[in-house]
């Protein structure tokens, strides 16, 4: 069976020695996270992830949900024991605003909290991380009335969340929608339609279940400019915030599906269901880009979360597995085999999971500080930088680490030989809920062209220059540092790539748009090496001042800065690679026509 360990102490050491969190003391919610708090909820969390929620990943997996002929949907056994326990810990609203019931901690410790959770099971994680989604969209975009209504039963985890863009005839293009919306005198609205793919859509984990829903407005515009968002309950609520009789909304089926069985992937059917705008009318797409946005950066960090667990029981399987001697001798001569994490390519698989899973938790991390800064700070130009390198690293960090994630669980499965592909070993598991990660929330094709097509080029190109200013300072400082020359060296010939690539698309792109959509995904992945290699770099600085600081941490230090030279040896140089695909430009890729394929 497969095991879990959360990696707190790897945590500790990015949020103290790395990205030193005591340097936002000075904003809301941080003063509050103290070391001792910091340390608790880290702990908490562990122990909760690790005992109540990983031992049903297995079963959750097998057992699925079960859709009864009325529409109910039940979770699998032990879910529902499982998420009361997660809202009496108070998990759901650690982040949220205290005004309606949260802790209004950073929301770098959801990060931290999710990754753990879904680590432990990606299924049972996505009830309460839709739920965060939904409940960041009504603080942002909601009416006092409708905040009062809805936030703090969700905060509380008593109602949970999802959201509701998909239909039959229309995924990525929204304009595309059919649901209509149809205004009453009392100003509320009665939405009628179809939805699918809706991921916690039905369940009987909590009391009540508030869908944000994308719908268009009788008589509003053709296309995305004619959506507006609405807040629609499962159960009517009523003016005291009580929730009362069914509100239109039905659970019509569940998808049966490759991964994710734990989770009740539903089509929900609207009729005359009674919701409330969100926001302005005809401005949907808007207040839904603050849910998606939420999302794909949790979904980022799920992608992360199943290659660590991945990489856990591959690393143990490769300490506990015989197989065959080491080339340059026996290592373990009173058995009749070595274990083969003596094989050279065993470990250069694991060590490029690692490397990975480390650096792309670092990246994962200063990502949601950049958020936390660009929703906290009191200073324009503070939360305008912070704001633009959220904007920059969102399609990366949900593009890259799903890919990576994916690639990394079926290396994971591959360390295991025909051991892996037996449901017995859990690892199999973990490729199939993986495989969801790259697909949901913007494929991640459209990930790479949002980055390509509108964030490199928004505001002049201003986040990515001061990306480029900021990686380039750090390196210039640390050039002479003996120490540091192994990983600086290697960085600064990576971001010389991504700058390269970056002027390529300005000189190509412009008047052959398909140079830019065809070398998309390439420099997607370019940046996303680069900016984890920007990590590790930061890391090593960390490491080396901390040898020489604390005894205690020898091992792990050395053992991080063994990690960083193998990523900037084995892993940074396929930097290269992407470049070379990037300034091939499209001919070759749109020479075929249609018929040829």
């Amino acid at each position: 069976m497969p095991h879990y360990k959360a990696p707190v102490d790897d945590v500790r050491f990015l949020l103290n020695d790395v990205l030193q969190i005591r340097r936002y003391d000075n904003l809301p919610g941080f003063s509050d996270l103290s070391g001792d708090v910091l340390d608790a909820i880290l702990t908490e969390a562990a122990k909760f992830c690790e005992e109540v929620v990983a031992p049903l990943n297995a079963s959750g997996d097998r057992e699925g949900c079960t859709r009864h002929p009325d529409g109910r949907v039940t979770t699998p056994a032990g879910f529902k024991d499982a998420y009361a326990q997660y809202v009496a810990g108070g998990w759901m609203g650690i982040s949220a605003p205290s005004a309606f019931g949260g802790q209004g901690l950073p929301e770098t410790m959801t990060t931290i909290v999710n990754e753990f959770m879904v680590s432990a099971s990606l299924a049972f994680a996505m009830y309460p991380a839709l739920t965060q989604g939904a409940i960041a969209a009504l603080v942002i975009h909601a009416n006092d009335e409708l905040k009062r209504k809805f936030l703090p039963k969700m905060i509380e985890g008593r109602w949970t969340g999802t959201m509701n863009l998909t239909e039959p005839q229309c995924g990525t293009d929204l304009g595309l929608l059919r649901t209509k919306a149809v205004k009453q005198a009392d100003g509320s609205y009665k939405l009628t339609g179809t939805k699918i793919f809706i991921s916690a859509g039905e369940h009987d984990l909590s009391e009540n279940i508030i869908h944000l829903v994308l719908a268009r407005i009788e008589g509003a515009p053709a296309g995305i400019k004619g959506t507006s968002l609405f807040v629609v309950p499962k159960l009517a609520v009523s003016a005291d915030g009580s929730a009362g009789g069914p509100n239109g909304v039905t659970c019509g089926s569940i998808e049966e599906k490759m991964g994710i069985h734990g989770n009740a992937t539903c089509v929900l059917n609207y009729e005359d269901a009674t919701g409330w705008l969100i926001g302005e009318e005809n401005r949907g797409i808007n207040a839904m880009f603050v849910m998606m946005n939420e999302a794909r950066l949790a979904v980022g960090v799920q992608g992360l979360a199943l290659s660590e667990v991945a990489y856990q029981n591959a690393a143990a399987y490769a300490k506990e597995r015989l197989q065959g001697r080491a080339l340059t001798g026996p290592k373990a001569p009173d058995k009749p085999a070595d274990p083969i994490i003596v094989h050279p390519d065993v470990r250069r698989v694991l060590l490029t999971i690692k490397a990975l899973n480390e650096g792309g938790r670092a990246l994962a991390l200063w990502t949601a500080l950049q958020a936390d800064v660009a929703h906290r700070s009191d200073d324009e130009k503070t939360r305008q930088a912070a704001d633009d390198a959220l904007g920059l690293l969102t399609p990366v960090i949900k593009g890259v680490l799903t890919d990576r994630g994916f690639a990394n669980a079926v290396a994971a499965q591959q360390v295991f030989g025909g051991h892996g592909y037996i449901v017995e070993t859990g690892v199999e598991q973990f490729v199939r809920d993986a495989r969801i990660t790259m697909i949901y929330e913007g494929a991640n094709g459209i990930q790479a062209l949002d980055l390509v097509g509108r964030k490199l080029p928004r505001d002049g190109g201003r986040a990515v220059m001061a990306f480029f200013s900021e990686v380039g300072a750090f390196a210039k400082e640390h050039a002479a540092d003996e120490a540091m020359k192994p990983f600086v060296a290697p960085l600064e010939k990576a971001l010389g790539r991504t700058q390269a690539a970056t002027m390529w698309f300005v000189q190509n792109a412009m008047g052959n748009p398909d140079n830019g959509a065809a070398g998309a995904t390439d420099y997607m992945h370019l940046f996303g090496l680069t900016a984890t290699g920007y990590m590790w770099a930061r890391m090593a600085k960390a490491a080396h001042t901390k040898l020489t600081a604390d005894a205690n941490a020898k091992d792990a230090m050395q053992a991080k800065l063994a990690t960083a030279r193998f990523y900037m040896e084995r892993v940074l140089p396929e930097t290269g690679t992407f470049l070379a695909r990037i300034q091939a430009g499209a001919e070759s890729t749109m020479a075929l026509p249609a018929e040829a394929f």
